[in-house]
């Protein structure tokens, strides 16, 4: 005698067996849709079970026909009281692959054989669904940030055959590389011209340092702050201008300009308070910060 057809057999776990619940509706020899009697006992389940979630449906038949025709019968029944229900009912996307083989019995009468059993939870139950259903949570795998290796140097020819070497703060690169979002880097020996916005060529890598992270880094965008000391009132906007100035070198190198902003702040954020007590609290304040906007 051939034993019942089971569709989509696995075996789950033991936390399932005691909290799932389950209702079958019976179908006439060899038929896939429903008697009016078994439609109406669908119909007063759904009425009383409106907020549960279906997390499987099993097709059984009986012992006679061939293994291929009761296949596609018990297809065609759980095909049959998928479309019924799934208006009504909540039910799980992966229905299909979620087998309870070891809760269904045979009957030694056919008729109590040739059923689709819902299997589902109650609403109490849902927000522990996947812990019942024995599906462990995947861990998001962190995304591995590529190693970049700066240059301690970058040589350039002149025009008149003549070279230019700018030494490379690479510990200050990788620090700016890796900032958090909302983090603030101080440009250390970033210096100007007195009263102006033009950068001392002492100075010229430190603009190639940040020229480097943001090609290196395309994702990156950030904020460039000026900052001034020693006058409560930068009258001349100094502060912007030199936060421009940089922003300017920037994009006449290649960085796209909805990457970078700009924004002086005078002598509104000093480090130390106004006026400085000698020239090393002047430097502190005197400052060019990059605050990290994406990465």
């Amino acid at each position: 005698m051939k034993a019942v057809f089971l569709l989509f057999f696995c075996l789950v776990s033991a936390t399932f067996v005691a909290a799932q619940e389950q209702f079958s509706v019976y179908f006439d020899s060899n038929k896939f849709d429903l008697t009016t009697k078994e439609q109406s006992n669908l119909n007063q389940w759904i009425s009383a079970n409106s907020k549960v979630k279906v997390v499987g449906i099993h097709g059984f038949c009986d012992e006679d026909g061939s293994s291929g025709f009761n296949d596609t019968l018990a297809k065609n029944r759980i095909n049959f009281i998928f479309n019924l229900i799934k208006d009504k009912i909540k039910i799980r996307d992966d229905f299909k692959t979620r087998s309870f083989g070891e809760l269904h019995q045979l009957s030694k009468i056919k008729a109590e054989n040739r059923k689709v059993t819902l299997f589902y939870l109650e609403e109490k139950d849902l927000q522990r669904e996947n812990e019942i259903l024995g599906i462990k949570a995947v861990e998001p795998i962190a995304e591995l940030k590529e190693i970049i290796h700066y240059p301690e140097k970058l040589v350039f020819d002149n025009p008149d055959g003549t070279k230019s070497e700018y030494k490379l703060d690479v510990a200050f690169m990788e620090k700016m590389s890796n900032a958090s979002i909302g983090e603030k880097l101080k440009i250390e020996n970033l210096n100007f011209k007195i009263n102006t916005f033009i950068v001392v060529p002492e100075s010229k890598g430190k603009m190639y340092e940040l020229l480097t992270v943001l090609q290196k880094n395309p994702k990156l965008k950030i904020e460039i702050q000026g900052h001034l000391c020693c006058m409560p009132v930068d009258r001349l906007d100094l502060s912007t201008q030199r936060a421009k100035a940089i922003n300017n070198f920037l994009v006449a190198n290649g960085i796209k300009e909805n990457r970078l902003t700009y924004k002086g702040f005078g002598s509104s954020q000093p480090l130390f308070p106004l006026p400085e007590k000698d020239e090393t609290q002047r430097a502190a304040n005197r400052r060019v910060e990059i605050q990290i906007l994406s990465n």
